[in-house]
């Protein structure tokens, strides 16, 4: 038996998810372009941060978009991410792999399952000279102060925007 699709969220929640995406998107990007050198400033936008945009703003009552998930997930899928491109002298696309894949069996492990960790991983390993020459300094930036800029503004605007119970909880 075939599902139908859920309904469409109001206009409002669209803008406010839209506003929010927004905010956190260029919060990071501005912070990045007045305050890191020009090559590294490309750096903080990673692309798993949009999905994280996705999650916090447009679908918040998701186990998988409360703080302790964004934070940790993105956390350990870096390290994990980090160790496997510096420690592990393979291919890129088997680094990759498992890099991936165990980022996800961690965060299942210590309950933080935040489904853009898998691109934090993967960015550790594909990311390039840039990426790799950061080492473990990718861990707290980009990756914690970006999760750390979309908590903030997270937090703001789903207070300013009338949402008043996110984050469903914090451990």
């Amino acid at each position: 038996m075939a599902h139908a699709n859920p309904p469409r969220p109001p206009a409002s929640a669209i803008l406010r998810a839209w506003l929010g995406g927004f905010l956190a998107i260029a919060a990071i990007g501005l912070l990045a372009q007045t305050q890191l050198p020009g090559e590294l400033a490309g750096l903080m936008l990673l692309g798993s941060f949009g999905a994280s945009a996705v999650l916090l703003f447009a679908i918040h009552d998701s186990p998988y978009a409360q703080p302790r998930n964004l934070i940790g997930g993105h956390l350990l899928a870096a390290l994990v991410g980090v160790a496997c491109q510096q420690w592990l002298p393979l291919p890129v696309w088997l680094n990759a792999a498992l890099a991936v894949s165990l980022a996800i069996a961690a965060m299942q492990l210590l309950r933080v399952l935040h489904p853009p960790g898998g691109a934090t991983a993967l960015l550790a390993v594909i990311g390039g000279p840039k990426v790799h020459a950061l080492g473990f300094g990718y861990v707290l930036s980009p990756v914690l102060v970006s999760a750390l800029i979309m908590l903030g503004i997270a937090l703001l605007s789903h207070r300013l925007l009338g949402r008043q119970r996110w984050p469903n909880y914090w451990v």
